[in-house]
């Protein structure tokens, strides 16, 4: 019997467009599958090792999650991040 892995998901914080809107680049991993998308707009631009049907489905978590998602980024500082990891 096939057991479900556990998917891990991470996120950046909020990245700033040309256009003035901002976006959030999320990772969804699995093993070694993963799936980059956006928020808000639930593209997912690469993915390895998922179905069409997951990858549809991760694309429609993103984006009625997406106002969740939007404000946990707004909490995320790169830099504080990065010096905790020296």
């Amino acid at each position: 019997m096939n057991q479900p892995q556990e998917f891990c998901m991470t996120y950046s914080g909020l990245i700033p467009q040309k256009d003035g809107k901002k976006i959030v680049r999320v990772v969804f991993e699995r093993g070694k599958d993963y799936a980059e998308g956006i928020v808000p707009s639930g593209l997912i631009e690469k993915s390895s090792g998922f179905t069409k049907e997951e990858l549809q489905q991760l694309s429609g978590y993103l984006i009625q999650n997406g106002d969740d998602i939007l404000a946990k980024a707004k909490e995320v500082n790169p830099l504080r991040n990065w010096m905790k990891k020296k």
